[in-house]
Order: C-alpha cells, then sequence, then structure tokens
C-alpha cells in the first residue's frame, strides 16, 4: 500500500540541493515519488509501505549529507526559530573587517592599508580550513550525490584563489617585501564571508517573512484557566486534555474546538474563514481553537486540542501545500540540474582563454573565479517555491485551502467557471420567498402576521423540510403562538388540525387547500414550492418558497466577468428555476435537470473546447465534476466527498472566495514569472560580465546573495497585491 509522508531536511543550500536529494530517492527501490522544495525545506515522499517504512526513507535522505525528520499526524506543524548568526559568521565577518579596509585603501592608492602578506595568509588559512569547512562537506555530499551545488562552485573557485596565493607568496615572490601585491587571499576571505551572510540573510528572509505559520502558532494562548477539583488553575497548554472545562474572557483566544457549556459572547473566527464578522456564541455553540473573544466570556469543554483542531488542521494543510511544487517549478529544476555543470565548464574556458589572449594566467584565474561565485542558482531555486509559499498564506488569510502547488498553478490558468446552484450561489434551504393573501382577507386571517401564526401551529407538527422553513419565517415575525389539535396527517398532501379561536384548518398542497394560484402571479410563484393555508375550507393564503441566493453572489458574478472569465450555472434543479436564478444574477449559460454525469460530461466539453475550467459545488452529485476540472472548489462542512475530491476548500460558503482564490493564484503565478525572468537575467548577464572581467570575485559574491535577497523581497510583495473590488 502507498503510503505519503513529509519530511523536513536541514542543510540544504541552494536549489541543486533539493535537485540532489530528488535524484536519490527516485532511484531508490520502493518510493513511487519525492518532491523536494528548496523554499520550504521539506521533502514529500509517496513509497510502498510494504517495501520501505519512513526510518528507511529518512536514512535514505541522510546519505546525501542532510539531516532529515519526519513529520507525523499527531504533531502540531511547529515553526523553527528564526535565524541567528552563530560563532562562524561572526568570526568571518571579524576576518574580513581588514580586508575591507585594505580593498578600500587599494580603491584610494593607499596599498599601505591591506595586512602584510603573511598576516593576509594566517587570516585566509583560518577562513579557508576552519571556516569554510561547511561549504567543503556540502560540496563533497553533492558529489557524491551525483549533482554539483552551489557549494562546489564556491569550493573550487576560494581554493583555486588561495592555492595561487600561498604559491606566489612562498615559491614565486619569496616573501619579499612586494609579496602582498601579488596574492588574492582578500578576495577568497571576502568570497566566503559574503556567501555565507547572503546565505545567513535568506534564511532568516525565509524563516521571519515567508512562513504563515508563525502567525498561526501565535493564535494559541500558551497558558488558559482550567476547572480542576472544583478550582480554576491557571495551566499551559500541553497539560490541557481532552474533557477539560476552559474558560475564556473578552480580548482572550479560545484553546481548543469544543462545545460551550456556559456563559455567551462574540468571537472572531476570521483565522479559519477569512470572515471578520463576529459570532454569537452562547450554550451548546461550537468554539474553534483560535478565535478571539472580542466580547463576553465562555465556558467550554475541550473536545479536540492542537493538531486535531480545526487550526491544527489547516496549519498541516498549509505546511503541506507550500512544501509541494507547482509544475512551472520543473522548468527551474531542469536549469539548475545541468547548470552547475555548465559553469564550471564555462569557468575553465574563461580561465584558458583569458590567459591565452592577454598572457596572464593571474587574470584568467581570477575572471574564472568570478564566473563561480556569479553563477550561483541560489534565486532560480528559490523563484517558485517562494513566491508559492506567499500565496498560499495569503490565500488561507482568505479563508482558502489549497491543496497543493499544482492546484494553485492551474487555478491562475482557469478562463471558464462552472456553478453549482443549491448550496453555492443559494443558500441550500427554502426560505419564504413570497406570501399571498386574498383581496377580502378572512377574518380570522385578516393579515400576515396572522397567517404566520396558523401556519406555524400546525406546520410545527410535520417534519417536511419546507415546514421547517415555515416554522422559522413565524418566529422571525415574532407571530403569536397558537395551540393546534386534532391533528391528522394526510400523506403526500398535507396537515388538518383545529384552532380554538380560528376553525378547521389545512396547511398544505394548493389542491388540498382549494387554492390557485392567481393568473396575473409573478414568476416566482411557478417555479417556487407553495404551501397554501384554508379555514373551514377557504383558501385564506398561501406562501412562496424558494431557495435564496446568497448575499454575495451577484457580486461575484460581476467580478468574474470583469476578468473576463466565462461563467456556467449547472444545476440538479428542473430548467425553469436554474433559468430564473440565473438571470437574476446575470448568468447566460445555465442549465437544468443536470445528473452529476451530466455535470462532468459538461466540463470535459468545455475542456475539448481548449477551456480551462473551475468547478464550485458543495453536494455529493458535484462531485464527479470537481474531479473532471482543471480546478475545483468545496464549501466546508459540504458533502464530505465533494471536499474531499476538491482542489480546493472554501471556509465561507461563498463565490466571492472562489473569485478571491483565482485572482490570487493569477497574483503568484505572475509573481514566479518575474522572479524566473529576474533569476534568468541575474545569470544570463553576469556570467559573460564576470568572464570579460567586468565583476571580481568579491563584487560577485556580493551581488549572488543580493539576488536571492531581491526574489524573495519579490515574492514578499504578494502580502500586499490588491484583489479586484472585493475589500481585505
Amino acid at each position: 500500500m502507498q503510503q505519503k509522508a513529509r519530511f523536513h531536511i536541514d542543510g540544504m543550500t541552494c536549489q541543486a540541493c533539493a535537485s540532489r536529494i530528488e535524484k536519490v530517492l527516485g532511484r531508490k527501490d520502493g518510493i513511487v515519488s519525492a518532491s523536494v522544495n528548496f523554499a520550504s525545506e521539506e521533502a514529500q515522499v509517496v513509497f510502498d509501505d510494504s517495501r520501505l517504512q519512513a526510518a528507511d526513507v529518512a536514512q535514505a535522505i541522510e546519505k546525501t549529507g542532510f539531516q532529515a525528520a519526519l513529520h507525523t499526524d499527531d504533531e502540531t506543524v511547529s515553526v523553527g526559530e528564526a535565524a541567528k548568526p552563530g560563532w562562524r559568521l561572526w568570526l568571518l565577518l571579524a576576518i574580513n573587517i581588514p580586508f575591507l579596509i585594505g580593498m578600500a585603501g587599494m580603491m584610494l592608492g593607499r596599498h599601505d592599508w591591506m595586512l602584510p602578506a603573511l598576516w593576509q595568509w594566517l587570516l585566509a588559512s583560518i577562513v579557508q580550513f576552519v571556516l569554510a569547512v561547511p561549504f567543503y562537506r556540502s560540496a563533497w555530499a553533492s558529489i557524491k550525490g551525483g549533482l554539483a551545488n552551489m557549494d562546489v562552485l564556491v569550493s573550487v573557485g576560494t581554493l583555486a584563489i588561495y592555492a595561487y596565493s600561498v604559491w606566489m607568496l612562498f615559491h614565486h615572490s619569496g616573501m619579499g617585501h612586494d609579496a602582498g601585491a601579488h596574492v588574492y587571499f582578500e578576495a577568497g576571505v571576502m568570497v566566503v564571508g559574503f556567501v555565507s551572510l547572503g546565505k545567513f540573510l535568506e534564511q532568516r528572509a525565509k524563516k521571519n517573512s515567508l512562513d504563515s505559520l508563525g502567525l498561526l502558532l501565535k493564535l494559541t494562548p500558551r497558558q488558559v484557566r482550567v476547572l480542576r477539583d472544583g478550582q480554576w488553575q491557571q495551566l499551559v497548554l500541553d497539560q490541557v486534555q481532552a474533557g477539560d472545562v476552559l474558560r475564556a474572557n473578552t480580548g482572550e483566544r479560545i484553546a481548543a474546538d469544543g462545545t460551550v457549556t456556559e456563559g455567551s459572547g462574540w468571537t472572531d473566527e476570521s483565522h479559519l474563514t477569512g470572515e471578520s464578522r463576529p459570532e454569537n456564541k452562547s450554550t451548546g455553540s461550537r468554539v474553534l481553537a483560535g478565535a478571539l473573544v472580542n466580547e463576553g466570556s465562555l465556558v467550554y469543554r475541550a473536545e479536540a486540542l492542537g493538531s486535531r483542531t480545526l487550526l491544527g488542521d489547516m496549519m498541516a494543510a498549509l505546511s503541506e501545500a507550500q512544501g509541494s511544487k507547482a509544475p512551472i517549478a520543473r522548468v527551474a529544476d531542469k536549469v539548475a540540474a545541468v547548470f552547475v555543470p555548465a559553469v564550471m565548464a564555462i569557468a575553465v574556458l574563461t580561465f584558458i582563454l583569458t590567459w591565452l589572449i592577454r598572457g596572464d594566467a593571474v587574470a584568467g584565474l581570477i575572471h574564472a573565479v568570478a564566473v563561480l561565485v556569479i553563477a550561483c542558482p541560489c534565486a532560480l531555486g528559490l523563484a517558485t517555491p517562494a513566491a508559492i509559499m506567499v500565496g498560499m498564506g495569503r490565500a488561507v488569510r482568505h479563508g482558502i485551502w489549497f491543496k497543493d502547488a499544482a492546484a494553485m498553478e492551474a487555478a491562475a490558468r482557469v478562463d471558464t467557471v462552472v456553478l453549482d446552484k443549491t448550496g453555492t450561489l443559494t443558500e441550500g434551504k427554502p426560505q419564504v420567498a413570497a406570501l399571498w393573501l386574498p383581496e377580502n382577507p378572512h377574518p380570522a386571517v385578516p393579515d400576515a402576521a396572522a397567517l404566520y401564526a396558523v401556519a406555524a401551529a400546525v406546520e410545527q407538527h410535520a417534519a417536511h423540510p419546507l415546514a421547517a422553513a415555515l416554522v422559522a419565517a413565524a418566529r422571525a415575525h415574532n407571530a403569536v403562538t397558537l395551540n393546534a389539535r386534532n391533528i391528522r396527517t394526510e400523506a403526500g398532501a398535507g396537515i388538518t388540525a383545529d384552532i380554538d379561536g380560528i376553525g378547521a384548518v389545512r396547511v398544505g398542497k394548493p389542491d388540498f387547500c382549494h387554492w390557485r394560484l392567481p393568473e396575473n402571479a409573478d414568476e416566482i410563484w411557478h417555479i417556487a414550492s407553495i404551501v397554501a393555508v384554508a379555514v373551514d375550507g377557504e383558501a385564506v393564503g398561501a406562501f412562496a418558497l424558494a431557495d435564496t441566493l446568497k448575499a454575495d453572489s451577484r457580486a461575484a458574478i460581476e467580478r468574474l466577468h470583469a476578468q473576463g472569465i466565462e461563467v456556467h450555472m449547472m444545476s440538479g434543479d428542473h430548467a425553469g428555476v436554474a433559468a430564473y436564478v440565473a438571470a437574476q444574477l446575470g448568468i447566460d449559460r445555465a442549465q437544468g435537470n443536470m445528473g452529476p454525469r451530466d455535470k462532468a460530461e459538461a466540463v470535459r466539453r468545455l475542456q475539448a473546447a481548449g477551456k480551462t475550467v473551475a468547478m464550485v459545488g458543495d453536494g455529493i452529485n458535484d462531485a464527479p465534476a470537481l474531479a473532471a476540472a482543471d480546478v475545483s472548489f468545496a464549501m466546508k462542512d459540504g458533502a464530505d466527498v465533494a471536499e474531499h475530491t476538491a482542489s480546493a476548500t472554501l471556509m465561507q460558503h461563498s463565490v466571492n472566495q472562489m473569485v478571491d482564490a483565482l485572482l490570487i493564484a493569477r497574483a503568484t503565478l505572475r509573481n514566479i514569472k518575474q522572479n524566473l525572468f529576474f533569476a534568468f537575467v541575474y545569470n544570463v548577464a553576469g556570467i559573460p560580465l564576470a568572464a570579460l572581467g567586468f565583476l571580481s570575485p568579491v563584487i560577485a559574491g556580493a551581488a549572488m546573495a543580493l539576488s536571492s535577497i531581491s526574489v524573495l523581497g519579490n515574492a514578499l510583495r504578494l502580502k500586499r497585491a490588491r484583489l479586484y473590488s472585493h475589500s481585505e
């Protein structure tokens, strides 16, 4: 049986590292597929558990020179501490200072500012054989794995400069007074320093800015008030167990998913739904971990904690989605896989040609090292995953859960949307849409309030959904409570009862109540379900019950049209109802009487016509169409099969969220393309400049670090990207 596991990987320095791990895992028997994400530092592996265990996969990763830790279902997704500079980096920077001063002096014509050659050699030796050891380890592991990473470039380049400078110092110049004029220790020292600083800044940017999980972790309180032995005690959250009774007051956050047992208040659950509308909570209400109590005091029983809460589930889903790869990432992967060997060849060619043309082997060596350093593919490796991580985090803040990066990329290319009607565009439950009273009302039922009261008195004894809708409407209209006696049910027709002061009352189908639809009735009466009311055999009123539109459905359709997206509505309801709802929403393409297979076939026909189709639904009958679409969206807490089949989940039950999802996906794909362009242009322009001598190894090292930071900075712009005509 196939199993899927996620591993956190420590020690990756560039995309070539991720590619090397993928290559090694791909060759191992029993592994079906492996995807390694450099930015999220995660591997997602599918393997045959009859041949392998998760520990075997972790061991295979560790053989490539990296540390692997398995994510388990029971643990809450955690986020590592923000990157901090260690002793190695501090010492590197300290050693770089005198070389920086010397370089500045040389630019000003003051060669005496540079350290004596022997001091340069001593400091460079400390850097090359102590502080640069992590580069060598990574480079050696990379070569053993069959793929060369950026550390190979740095190691080869700096060792070449160091070896040349040592030879010049001890053998060629004889350590004379001019020995310092023929050594280039500063280049190797500063390249190692700049690359190390760039790695640190890149790691800190990823930890502090790209990871949305850190923000989610802050939503759960560290300490909570728990009722133990009849006393309220302050305990750390880890000591709380399912079944404990907890309290949260105004300004505090809910610590667990549970049920309110006492008190009342208002909570903000926008961290899960993306909707900041306050939710009223009272005894019996559900509360969700991470929700903020805006007002009131709630005592609740904890039913799910940690990873088993909806918040924990969202964090796990976000972590897995951020760690997945978008199809467009294959472009960068393919380039990175051949990039380093190609750069090595270019560097060798640069050395040879410069030596032959200029007759200067030293210049050839310096140019070759500059090529090695400037060509580091870090920016290329970060281009796609950095944008995906930010885009996924942005989507979650809007209550949208993409299952993986491929779904987000597919959403960015959507040009056609297919919408289910019931529960998607409409509320999915009948409500009173119109009411009829005769021109000369019955004395016992003179107005709408009386009609609601009479209907509710009888219908409260029925189990039909229309009866429940009428009773709810009567409560909403504050109808008086009447007592019905002698309840008699006529199967398939309605209910008869006696109400004191009113008479013999019938509630049910029009024929059962001797009611006919007026010829001039509005269109709603022709498509709605009708419940009529009669007193002593005379029709006294009627209700038209219909599934009402969601408040933001029309705005969502307008946003889709504004984006040039074609909109279709497909419903299992009869054609008249589908046409009526479509007309209200401004949808030109609507079909009714469609079964599950019909919807799926319609989606395939659109795809055959060259359309990229998104399907939105929430019912069991929508599952085949959801599976057939290029990307699909299901409503949270809809049918389990629909939610399981869909590519993404909408927490607000709103089509507007789907539009947000498409726009976020488009912005993310646009950002990825920008990042790839920047990374390609950087390398394409940088390599010839370095080969021609316009970039020194030191400047190349600094530029390499800045290229990664620039890609990360561009990805972070997604956090502020505006969504068309929809408030944040």
